[in-house]
């Protein structure tokens, strides 16, 4: 299986529609830095959440050994205590992912040479591996567009093709 570092986002939107099983399904185990942790279970907008994350057996709270580096990367990018562990974390743990959503920790993460994944991808990627069939993949991206959650209309579009591509033997992937 393969080791997977978290931000916070991801979880919350996976938790929200119904589907955070398919990390344990896709990855096995998701390690959480104890920033995202923390925003995950003690951020009273997310209490319904927190229930969930802290019984769930395959989201490890894993701490940062090099608590510099998490600050040199604040100072430097602006990002937040979370995304900035996630991404110390990914490098401590030799992750093969990092699953982040926002836009700039995104664009830091790709700079650094950080595979990445987002919600959107391992919604697809669980299509992939018939875990989940085009209408449940369809479903759970307009649920998260109506619970208010940013996805581009480029990214919309993108998964959308990938789905049709899939259904009609295609091999390409987002």
């Amino acid at each position: 299986m393969m080791l997977v570092v978290s931000d916070t986002t991801p979880i919350i939107s996976l938790v929200k529609i119904g589907k955070l099983d398919l990390l344990q399904k896709l990855f096995g185990r998701v390690m959480l830095p104890r920033a995202v942790y923390e925003e995950l279970t003690i951020n009273a907008k997310f209490e319904a959440e927190a229930v969930q994350i802290r019984e769930c057996s395959f989201l490890l709270l894993k701490d940062i050994q090099n608590k510099e580096s998490v600050k040199i990367l604040r100072d430097v990018t602006g990002l937040d205590a979370g995304e900035s562990e996630a991404i110390v974390l990914y490098d401590e743990q030799e992750a093969d992912f990092l699953a982040i959503d926002e836009r700039k920790g995104r664009t830091i993460a790709s700079q650094l040479q950080i595979r990445k994944i987002g919600t959107i991808g391992i919604l697809l990627q669980a299509y992939d591996e018939g875990l989940l069939n085009r209408d449940e993949v369809a479903g759970c991206i307009d649920r998260l567009k109506m619970l208010d959650i940013r996805i581009s209309d480029v990214l919309y579009e993108s998964a959308m093709e990938h789905l049709t591509k899939r259904e009609h033997g295609g091999k390409e992937s987002v």
